[in-house]
């Protein structure tokens, strides 16, 4: 699919997806997209977990049970770390962990799959604390967000935006 197709495409799809895995070599693209992403001064604050095994995402199911979550074949799970660099004492740990989400969610739809971006319901009281449990994750690591993909049921759509006259300017 072309670059610009990618981005046109690309939509937060929340139903059920096809039962069914992810070829290892995809799943391996989607992650290099993550690992590749931009990071402030390089310093890769950012790690990925991908969830396939059935019983983990039964888990992860019952702290996030929406369609997607519960039908998806994988679940990514980003993490990032809070380093602090240089004299400055500068932090990019926001920013990697966005663009690295976005490079896999483009990755995702360029490959024919589809997902979302589902960081909301990670804020609520408690779900940090439960993931960390099901999948051990080290303390050092801030989970920020998971995105749960896979062959979608349903057309996915990109909501409406504005127009671009509204959101860019040229100077």
């Amino acid at each position: 699919m072309d670059f610009f197709d990618v981005i046109k495409n690309r939509g937060s799809y929340r139903g059920e997806f096809e039962k069914g895995s992810v070829p290892q070599e995809d799943l391996d693209l989607i992650l290099e997209a993550g690992v590749r992403a931009p990071s402030g001064l390089n310093m890769q604050t950012t790690t990925f977990y991908a969830v396939t095994d059935e019983k983990l995402r039964k888990r992860i199911s019952e702290v996030f049970p929406t369609k997607a979550v519960e039908t998806a074949p994988v679940i990514l799970v980003i993490t990032s770390k809070l380093v602090y660099a240089g004299e400055s004492q500068m932090q990019f740990e926001i920013e990697d962990y966005s663009a690295a989400t976005e490079n896999m969610l483009l990755a995702i739809t360029a490959l024919g799959y589809a997902g979302v971006w589902m960081d909301g319901m990670m804020r609520f009281e408690g779900n940090v604390d439960r993931m960390r449990q099901i999948l051990s994750i080290p303390e050092d690591e801030n989970i920020r967000t998971i995105v749960p993909f896979g062959k979608p049921v349903d057309p996915v759509t990109q909501k409406e935006k504005k127009p671009i006259e509204e959101r860019a300017h040229i100077l």
